[in-house]
């Protein structure tokens, strides 16, 4: 049977890019494991159990040429995966082979593992919403004065500019960067805990020094660039760490999902589209159609990604005494798919972020279709200046602007309320008077300077934390 006679998941074949993949790979996960073991036994030797620098130094030398065959065909006999490294590396190893993995039990490689394995994941996570918010921070400058219509009930309401819409969208994500960030900065590795997270194995080892045994601890922590291990545990980190991993991975899929939605909506109403390629067919049957393709599968991505999040809080929530198997199955598919779903996600979030297609001319004709309503207020105000009475002309723009809609809706004729205002005289004014208040920059209210504050007051410090991230093109 070929790969293609069998199932692949379209995360490895047509979402997530290389570099996520390779972090839920077999290679970097045993490789993981490898410096784990060389860290264990490095810390051992400071700390006086026979482990010599000599087979330290074997370890290192075979620390990332995995023998995957002798491993695998290990495993087939003794049904262990662990154990079946162990005798793998020992087979390459054979002077380090009596201590390799000295004391400690399967969770110290394979839930450390883990715990690496979700702050590599987040960090590249964090580099590319990052480069995300670097390039709607450019949109959002770029657009900050173009009026267009806000939305309440998804009902036309005031007006907005175009770039200050995309503030919503770089807050959302300044949020969940900020919140992930946290997770990556408190997080710890489990450390040596052995089989019930008693230590007890260790304390054998060194003959009930405890002080020996917290410092074996350190030494593991600091060689893996971790500030220390959890104070406490079971045979394995709290499980709620992958919910609160996982929760904060939901978030981006919300927020992603959030912007999806807004620029579908923009491209039915053809005032901003996502990128649309020169030779990319939108509809197999209507040859004009352009789809908003990616950002529906941002849209499917998301969905994916938040509903995943349920299963780490359960699995969490289940867990008996010092630990259970039930989580290893679940946790397996549930954490990786989630990182893949999101880092897809985010990949095509760069992608159609870094070259948006905005119509001023559909924007201005569509706003200038409303503002007329908009402006009534203001035309109000400017009556009542003048020795108008507020209550009587009140009702007489609820009366022509309820006339004017009807025109509109019902006849599909243009907006002629500024001429029915302009022809009655309880308002004294002149038609060319009235459309001199028909500026749409007059409605946006601090649109523009909010953006511009935006970006210098929040965007531009947590960018200033992502220097290297420089704007690679996508391909999706």
């Amino acid at each position: 049977m070929n790969e293609r006679e069998s199932y692949r998941s379209p995360f490895c074949t047509r979402y997530a890019g290389k570099e996520m993949q390779y972090l839920f790979s077999d290679t970097y996960k045993f490789r993981t494991w490898r410096r784990l073991w060389i860290a264990l036994a490095r810390a051992e030797h400071t700390l006086g159990l026979p482990v010599t620098e000599e087979q330290i130094a074997e370890m290192e030398a075979h620390r990332d040429d995995i023998n995957f065959e002798v491993a695998e065909a290990r495993e087939k006999e003794v049904r262990h995966d662990v154990m079946s490294h162990v005798y793998a590396y020992g087979k390459q190893c054979p002077k380090a082979e009596p201590i390799i993995h000295l004391g400690a039990t399967s969770c110290y490689v394979g839930d450390n593992t883990d715990v690496i394995i979700l702050r590599e994941a987040s960090r590249l996570i964090l580099k590319k919403a990052a480069q995300v918010v670097r390039q709607l921070r450019s949109f959002a400058l770029e657009y900050r004065d173009l009026p267009t219509l806000a939305y309440t009930h998804l009902q036309p309401a005031q007006l907005t500019t175009v770039g200050k819409r995309a503030t919503l969208w770089m807050y959302e994500l300044v949020q969940d960067i900020t919140e992930l960030e946290h997770r990556v900065d408190t997080l710890l590795l489990l450390g040596s805990k052995g089989t019930t997270g008693t230590q007890a194995s260790f304390m054998e080892l060194f003959d009930g020094d405890e002080e020996k045994v917290k410092r074996l601890e350190e030494l593991i922590a600091d060689e893996m660039d971790f500030p220390g291990c959890v104070p406490v545990s079971g045979q394995t980190y709290s499980r709620k760490v992958d919910a609160y991993f996982l929760s904060c991975l939901s978030g981006f899929a919300q927020s992603a999902y959030k912007f999806a939605n807004d620029m579908r909506l923009l491209q039915s109403f053809e005032e901003v589209e996502e990128p649309f390629e020169k030779s990319q067919i939108g509809s197999s049957a209507m040859p004009y159609k352009r789809n908003p393709m990616r950002c529906e599968r941002i849209c499917a991505l998301a969905r994916y990604v938040i509903t995943d999040a349920v299963n780490p809080a359960v699995t969490a929530a289940t867990q008996w005494f010092e630990r259970t198997l039930d989580d290893s199955a679940n946790r397996r598919i549930a954490v990786a798919e989630a990182f893949l779903g999101v880092d897809a996600i985010l990949n095509l979030y760069i992608n159609v972020t870094e070259h948006p297609v905005v119509y001023p001319g559909v924007i201005a004709r569509r706003v200038m279709e409303k503002l007329p309503f908009m402006a009534t207020e203001n035309i109000m105000m400017r009556c009542v200046k003048a020795g108008g009475d507020r209550q009587a002309l009140h009702e007489a723009l609820r009366v022509h602007s309820q006339a004017a809609a009807e025109r509109v809706k019902r006849e599909g004729k243009e907006n002629d309320l500024i001429a029915r205002i302009a022809a009655d005289p309880l308002f004294g004014l002149t038609e060319e008077e009235i459309r001199a208040v028909l500026d749409p920059r007059l409605y946006t209210g601090r649109a523009a300077s909010q953006t511009e504050e935006f970006c210098r007051e929040t965007v531009d410090p947590l960018l200033a934390r992502y220097p290297d991230v420089v704007g690679a093109t996508v391909n999706v």
